[in-house]
């Protein structure tokens, strides 16, 4: 996302449902849309974007509830990420919104507003400052289908360990995680390749 701004939103983004907490501090331009800032929170979750998403807030303006996300056939009242500025609807530090990732394993993000700060000169944006733990594994089954993931790889003579160690490729540290493991994908790329998809 190009363009002038001179602040930058500072949100902590928490998997809901996971103990102990999977977590991010990442900051973006406040010029972002809510596909910019959907992009962001893939990249530093560490989801691979396979799936729909949708954004479920209250509009400060209105008091009414808005759908943010990819327009489907199946959800039409959903408004396109890329249409809304996340300005227009965090207007204060403190403010939360609900972020779904994946209607099938239903991964519920709860995105939070910590600091609305001054851009700093020769900074990069998007920027991931601080985070715990990784980011379960595409396609397991939601919170309890990784709680069972766990519970197999975590014991060796599970009749199914061998197996699931192979589908998550050879190994799986859930309290892993390293700043320098994130790099940030050019939201405006990602959404031509989606809008071809959903021609």
């Amino acid at each position: 996302m190009e363009g002038e701004y001179e602040r930058v939103y500072q949100f902590k983004i928490s998997l809901k449902g996971i103990r102990p907490p999977v977590w991010r501090w990442v900051q973006v331009p406040e010029n972002y849309s809510f596909w910019d800032l959907h992009v962001a929170i893939q990249d530093v979750m560490g989801w691979l974007d396979y799936h729909l998403h949708e954004f479920e807030l209250v509009d400060p303006s209105s008091g009414m509830e808005r759908r943010i996300g990819l327009p489907h056939d199946e959800f039409p009242r959903t408004l396109a990420g890329w249409e809304q500025r996340i300005a227009e609807y965090f207007t204060e530090e403190g403010q939360t919104v609900d972020y779904v990732y994946d209607f099938g394993d239903n991964w519920e993000h709860k995105v939070e507003l910590e600091e609305i700060l001054p851009r700093e000169e020769n900074v990069d944006y998007p920027k991931c400052i601080k985070g715990k733990r990784a980011c379960p594994p595409e396609d397991c089954g939601g919170v309890w289908g990784y709680e069972e993931f766990l519970k197999v790889i975590g014991d060796p003579d599970h009749e199914d360990h061998e197996e699931m160690l192979e589908w998550v490729g050879g190994e799986f540290d859930p309290d892993r995680f390293n700043l320098e493991d994130i790099s940030f994908s050019d939201p405006d790329e990602r959404l031509e390749f989606v809008k071809f998809r959903l021609k």
